[in-house]
């Protein structure tokens, strides 16, 4: 079991963020890594926003609840209001949403979520910057790059604003800029990769 929720996808996100993430998702194969999302929103919208991209995509997407699993195929995004963070029980990964003041003056914050991947997954994660205004997640970005884990900004020429993911460059936290059509096939041929392979 231990392969299966090895490999964990974060990707954070504001304005511009619900057209970028529809086309990421739908461009998805069935079988990818789970996906873990902080999208800005207003509480009461994220449950209607995933039911909408479930409808659309080959993977499952829904607005976690406390407890939710990170499973192959499933993307689960933060709820509008409350932050959401990544555990780890034995083999398995799963989502802690909590309360608490805004962070980088966001509720859900992008930075909370990655802070959480980089003390969980380490190395075994794919974090990504998506459009957006100010610099929620840069740092948390950081911490993951600084973790092992691989990072992705969008580029500035497919943003809608060019905020988040500039700010986390300016940090050294991202490894590389794609443009938004190339994102769903990093995220697919992350997940390709032989997991679990030790390089003598």
């Amino acid at each position: 079991m231990a392969e299966t929720t090895d490999r964990v996808v974060a990707i954070g996100t504001s304005t511009g963020g619900t057209q970028a993430l529809e086309a990421v998702l739908t461009a998805l194969p069935r079988v990818c890594p789970g996906i873990v999302i902080v999208q800005h929103m207003p509480e009461k919208f994220t449950g209607a926003f995933a039911e909408r991209l479930n409808g659309l995509c080959q993977i499952e997407v829904r607005e976690a609840v406390n407890g939710d699993q990170v499973l192959p195929g499933r993307a689960l995004i933060a709820q509008g209001g409350r932050h959401m963070l990544l555990k780890r029980s034995g083999a398995h990964y799963h989502v802690e949403i909590v309360d608490g003041p805004p962070v980088t003056r966001h509720r859900p914050s992008v930075d909370v979520l990655f802070r959480s991947i980089a003390k969980c997954a380490g190395k075994n994660a794919l974090g990504i910057i998506m459009t957006g205004m100010g610099d929620d997640g840069a740092k948390g970005l950081k911490e993951m790059h600084d973790m092992g884990a691989r990072t992705v900004g969008q580029d500035q020429d497919s943003c809608v604003v060019y905020g988040m993911p500039k700010e986390a460059v300016k940090l050294g936290a991202v490894h590389r800029e794609l443009p938004l059509g190339r994102i769903a096939h990093e995220i697919a041929a992350y997940g390709a990769v032989k997991q679990n392979v030790e390089i003598p």
